[in-house]
């Protein structure tokens, strides 16, 4: 069995509350990792999600307000954490602002800048002060693992998907420039890229089950249907899919990997 030597670290998940950052969250906890839980509006939401990491250990995960418009929040998060547990060995940056709806067929030069900034500036500046205040307590220790979670892919000609492609290289490009600058201190940091994934939406109560098609779906003869969600253009990345490669870049079992940007395209 591959051992991700993640049993007893500490993980800092930014964007806690979302599909992602909550899957990511359970997806350490599971390898026994202590997960601080970091949240902007949900906070109800984030101190259950706690409670149910902590499980009858109280103290292995806890909930922490995180501000992407706050420039001081970045500080303030990490250095709770480091107080809380003695330091910081692992960061997913899930936080990310959505930005307002653009209309489906508004030219590129009408869409107005309230709509593009958050998607641009906001992917980059809260990252940037994240791993500024994550990476300085890495460095010192001689291990430390970085993920930064990148806007989905949005179909070929999608309106916005320009923004959001500009959000993704911004990303990619601060993984790559900092290789040099932190790979000699043990740290690594990469980014991952989700395909298209289901919308955040409130987990389904335990006494009420899914609802289950009467039967599988079907497909062209001599063709399986896909498994797992789907969208007009195929299967989606699911959140788990995400979390499953966020845990493995962030663990002891990656020893080489840095610099690289995963896509998962929820392709078959």
């Amino acid at each position: 069995m591959l051992d991700l030597g993640l049993e007893g670290r500490t993980v800092l998940v930014t964007g806690a509350t979302g599909t992602i950052g909550s899957a990511a969250a359970r997806a350490f906890a599971e390898q026994g990792a202590r997960v601080a839980l970091a949240f902007r509006h949900r906070r109800e939401t984030a101190e259950a999600l706690a409670v149910e990491l902590s499980g009858p250990d109280r103290g292995r995960a806890f909930a922490v307000p995180y501000a992407l418009d706050d420039a001081a929040s970045p500080r303030w998060v990490v250095a709770a954490v480091e107080e809380h547990w003695g330091g910081l060995d692992v960061l997913v940056a899930a936080a990310r602002r959505r930005g307002a709806r653009r209309e489906p067929h508004a030219r590129f030069e009408d869409v107005p800048e309230e709509h593009w900034r958050p998607l641009v500036a906001d992917a980059f500046a809260p990252a940037i002060r994240t791993v500024q205040w994550a990476v300085a307590g890495m460095r010192k220790r001689g291990w430390g693992r970085i993920a930064l979670v990148a806007p989905p892919h949005a179909p070929e000609g999608d309106p916005g998907g320009e923004f959001h492609a500009v959000a993704r290289a911004g990303l990619q490009g601060l993984v790559r420039g900092l290789v040099g600058e932190v790979g000699g201190d043990g740290v690594l940091i990469n980014a991952v890229c989700p395909g298209p994934t289901p919308p955040d939406r409130p987990p389904t109560p335990p006494d009420r089950p899914p609802t289950l098609p009467d039967r599988p779906p079907t497909a062209p003869e001599g063709r399986t249907a896909p498994e797992g969600p789907t969208t007009p253009e195929g299967p989606t990345t699911t959140p788990e899919d995400i979390a499953r490669a966020l845990v493995f870049l962030c663990s002891a079992a990656n020893g080489a990997i840095t610099g690289e940007t995963l896509t998962l395209a929820g392709r078959r």
